[in-house]
């Protein structure tokens, strides 16, 4: 070997160069990818699996149960460090590899970073076919990790060891973008993995990325400023963006200053404390009275670092005021443009430190501001309301759970949802008390993902008490990582709620026509229908066959005293609670677009279209 050349594998040389990645940004340096997953088959345990075991002084190996799941888990992790630092995904070929398409999709939609490193057939086809091959009649370089294409931010299969450096560095690249981001991935084919090369020893030097915090154009500046000065009813709805940027504080000034109230996403939730006199909740469909209602008569909505996804804009029925028009500051300007606005494509800390600059003294009227501000108040009472157990010896309610939650936790602990009736319940309801908090994944809305995720969070914040809340559907889909809690020695607390079916998709299956046909967990009657009992399944107990110590709640007290206990242990904990399914949440404040059948002949599908035309009609294009 030559004094500029260090021979090793192509898988070996691959973990050399991740572990000497990093990000910067305000003069803070990070691993770029801190540790990686991986469940090892036939296709990386010779070549990846090798090379982890030779480098395991400085590439952190996690062992993991499902490979969507360790998606789920980075996926937590990189969110939890303002996509600073990611970490890295390592499957067999075949199975293996397309279980991680669900986690990859998630990723790429929710803008955070993954690097996934699945196993691939023989580039020389030496082999062919090979165990687990998809053989394509017509196309003979297509393998299972295709399907990775349409969810990866980069994709890329490494069929010879020099084609690694430059798409080594391009996948770096990408997921240090703060607009590019996602999951990124490199195929690589097992036989290239374990092919010895001569490296360039630069391949091998500490890479520093900077993560950038592009400033507005100062065009487009002077036409924001000028929007918002002609503006009287503004309303800023708070996006992911803020948390990834940081600019919680720059926000906190800015509302402060000039006086517009904010409303949040799921993603954005948390952007300032339930307690800022400016904060009005989420937003949308599953918004709170106050934040839908100002969002009606605003005729400026300013939106930063958000998406506008269908239910922050009510599948376009919210923002009605006839004259409202949109400033989009957001990193991308694919995001910035949307719903026909004036654009401010920047850093969200940067924009808004520049915008409150530029603003001078602007201020919206007071009368807007005790407007809102008394709206709080009574949307304050309402929370109150359902968070309230009347009788501690009764069965709670869902939102009482909450209730008791929000009592048990502390300001910087990190409470965790995806999916069901809870992110509703949740977006309306908790009360965040720092920017972390609230992590909720409604992007892509993945059952499953909230266990793996709060493992993720652990890795990040250690110390931090993470509290995963699941209902028995997404129990069902996704318990194995329990496993991996205990494994690591993790002190994840799970909620655990029981209501024998898949709730929220029962309420909208009644709703659209649908009498919530196959959404119950019930016994099978002869006639097909579902009927009887609920099925005598113990989920708790299965969750301490799986190594938590599990804690049952009866009563509403009984359920505060075990989350008070799941909080002080430190062991994985599982506080498990049959809730009284009665609905208590209040009711959505804003329509969703879930198409109903045009014709039929059942009565519930009839009427459910009836209301579906009602509120169709009420749709805008924001042209």
């Amino acid at each position: 070997m030559s004094a500029r050349t260090r021979r090793l594998t192509t898988a070996q040389a691959l973990v050399r160069f991740l572990s000497a990645q990093y990000t910067e940004r305000d003069g803070v340096r990070r691993r770029l990818i801190a540790g990686t997953w991986g469940i090892f088959g036939h296709g990386n345990v010779a070549g990846v699996g090798q090379a982890l075991v030779e480098y395991a002084d400085v590439m952190p190996f996690h062992q993991g149960r499902n490979e969507q799941s360790m998606v789920h888990a980075a996926v937590g992790y990189a969110r939890q460090l303002n996509r600073l630092s990611a970490q890295a995904v390592t499957t067999s070929i075949g199975p293996g590899a397309t279980n991680l398409v669900t986690g990859a999709a998630l990723a790429t939609i929710n803008r955070l970073p993954v690097l996934l490193l699945p196993g691939d057939y023989f580039a020389t086809h030496s082999a062919d076919p090979l165990l687990q091959q998809l053989e394509h009649p017509v196309e003979a370089d297509v393998s299972v990790n295709d399907t990775l294409r349409p969810v990866s931010r980069y994709f890329d299969r490494i069929t010879r060891p020099e084609a690694l450096i430059p798409s080594a560095l391009q996948a770096m690249r990408v997921l240090a973008d703060p607009a590019e981001t996602g999951a990124v991935t490199l195929a690589l084919p097992q036989d290239v993995q374990a092919e010895a090369y001569d490296w360039p020893e630069e391949f091998f030097a500490e890479r520093v990325w900077s993560v950038r915090r592009p400033a507005p154009d100062p065009v487009e500046l002077t036409a924001a400023v000028e929007a918002i000065r002609s503006a009287e009813r503004p309303l800023i709805v708070a996006g992911g963006g803020v948390h990834h940027s940081e600019a919680e504080a720059a926000l906190k000034a800015f509302v402060e200053a000039t006086g517009i109230p904010v409303a949040s996403t799921q993603a954005g939730k948390g952007s300032l404390r339930h307690d800022h006199p400016a904060d009005l909740g989420g937003i949308g469909h599953t918004g709170t009275a106050v934040s839908d209602d100002l969002a009606r008569t605003a005729d400026l909505v300013i939106g930063v670092g958000t998406r506008y996804t269908d239910f922050t804009t009510a599948s376009g029925t919210l923002f009605q005021h006839p004259d409202v028009r949109f400033l989009n500051l957001n990193v991308t300007g694919f995001d910035a443009h949307k719903l026909a606005a004036r654009t401010l494509v920047c850093d969200a800390r940067t924009g808004l430190e520049q915008l409150l600059e530029a603003l001078s003294g602007h201020r919206v009227n007071e009368d807007y501001v005790a407007e809102y501000r008394a709206g709080k108040a009574r949307w304050d009472e309402v929370v109150e309301a359902a968070y309230r157990a009347a009788d501690d010896s009764a069965v709670p309610t869902q939102t009482q759970v909450l209730g008791a939650l929000d009592a048990a936790v502390g300001d910087d602990d990190v409470v965790i949802n995806a999916a069901g009736s809870l992110p509703g319940d949740l977006h309306k309801l908790w009360r965040s008390r720092s920017p972390r908090q609230y992590h909720l994944e409604y992007g892509y809305s993945c059952m499953g993902y909230e266990i793996p995720a709060g493992i993720g969070v652990q890795q990040a914040a250690p110390g931090t008490p993470v509290w995963a809340l699941v209902g028995d559907g997404t129990y069902l889909m996704m318990p194995t990582e329990i496993v991996t809690a205990v494994q690591e020695g993790l002190p994840l607390n799970i909620v655990l709620i029981q209501n024998h079916g898949y709730a929220s998709i029962g309420g909208l299956s009644e709703e659209t026509g649908g009498e919530r046909f196959g959404t119950a967990y019930r016994f099978r009657a002869a006639d097909g229908t579902f009927t009887g009992a609920p099925l005598p399944v113990d989920l708790a107990a299965n969750a301490a066959s799986l190594g938590m110590d599990v804690l049952r709640a009866k009563t509403a007290r009984e359920l505060r005293e075990a989350l008070a206990a799941a909080r002080a242990s430190d062991r994985p904990t599982c506080v498990y609670v049959e809730t009284d399914p009665a609905p208590t949440a209040p009711p959505a404040e804003a329509w969703w677009d879930v198409p109903v059948a045009e014709t039929a002949s059942r009565e519930a599908a009839v009427e459910a279209r009836e209301r579906y035309d009602r509120q169709v009609a009420d749709r805008r294009r924001h042209l």
